[in-house]
């Protein structure tokens, strides 16, 4: 059976011109987050790259002392991405920033490639929104549409500017996006900051080793990690189906490693981000004791440990002994 647990994660990141994409971008490639990222642009010009940084340039990419990397797209984005995968040095991560005026469904596809999916692995879609600016230029109906089919792609979208947009303004942009979208994620943000934890599906964020079914605060951080273990197996549809319908709207990422009855032998991983989610097949179980290890990630104090012990808790299978 195929093993998916391999390939490159990849995040798009969408957003209107203006929204903070590459603000985004160029913190990512500047931090020193031990991740080796490679991001592809559209172009050079807008990616503001310390000088002290860069450890070589060739041709369309510029790598850096941080292990990461910058891609510049010329006409083919499946050739960029080959060219990523083909380099010497291991790739963590790849993040996309799509052009501030592009309809994100054409990338959508390109990542959807069959021929790449035993490579890379569509993560998240990410949409950056100008919580200020959101409304600006109501005599274009055509353009406020875009905006929407942006937020509308997206897993998760990032209210960017909130301090300066101000809490009636964010409060008229969650309710406006509300009303058109159904259970969209929303992380506020200024000079978007947002934690590697909830952007990215590795790193820090992996199965942290705490005790059961607690929340955990991390000091300094705005985010709250939850963490879950049971030897019981899942009914893998009844756990997909919570996921879909009843999983808390402030959840922004979930991930572990699933016992469940349809596959007892063989281990599942379990990704979700924002409305995106998947199980897929990895290793067999062999000497290891089938369990569940699930961690889910918040904003702080937003976690209700109870209510998310009796969701997980429902869609297990009790076998008696």
């Amino acid at each position: 059976m195929k093993n998916n647990i391999n390939p490159i994660p990849v995040t798009i990141l969408t957003g209107f011109l203006g929204a903070g994409k590459t603000t985004l971008l160029n913190r990512i490639l500047s931090d020193d987050h031990k991740l080796h990222v490679a991001v592809l642009v559209n172009d050079f010009g807008a990616i503001n790259i310390d000088a002290e940084l860069v450890v070589g340039v060739e041709d369309d990419m510029i790598s850096l002392a941080n292990g990461c990397v910058c891609c510049q797209i010329r006409d083919d984005l499946v050739e960029a991405v080959e060219q990523l995968l083909k380099r010497s040095e291991p790739i963590d991560y790849i993040l996309l920033e799509a052009s501030g005026v592009a309809d994100p469904a054409g990338i959508f596809v390109t990542f959807n490639n069959p021929e790449l999916h035993d490579r890379i692995r569509l993560d998240s879609v990410t949409c950056v929104v100008d919580t200020e600016q959101i409304f600006a230029h109501p005599e274009y109906p055509d353009l406020m549409q875009l905006k929407l089919r942006q937020i509308g792609f997206a897993d998760m979208v990032v209210l960017n500017k909130v301090s300066l947009a101000g809490k009636k303004q964010v409060t008229k942009v969650k309710t406006w996006i509300n009303k058109h979208m159904n259970r969209v994620r929303i992380v506020e943000a200024d000079y978007c900051i947002v934690p590697f934890e909830i952007l990215m599906a590795v790193g820090r964020f992996d199965l942290v080793r705490h005790s059961e079914n607690h929340e955990h605060h991390h000091p300094g951080e705005t985010f709250s990690t939850w963490s879950y273990e049971t030897n019981q197996p899942f009914s893998l549809e009844k756990l997909k189906e919570m996921i879909r319908k009843k999983l808390p709207e402030n959840i922004y990422r979930c991930k572990g490693v699933i016992y469940c009855v349809e596959t007892p032998r063989q281990q599942r991983i379990l990704q979700v981000v924002g409305r995106r989610s998947s199980v897929t097949f990895a290793y067999e179980w062999k000497e290891k004791t089938p369990k569940t290890q699930i961690v889910a990630i918040a904003a702080q104090g937003s976690i209700n440990s109870e209510e998310l012990k009796n969701l997980f808790d429902d869609c297990l299978v009790i076998i008696h002994t």
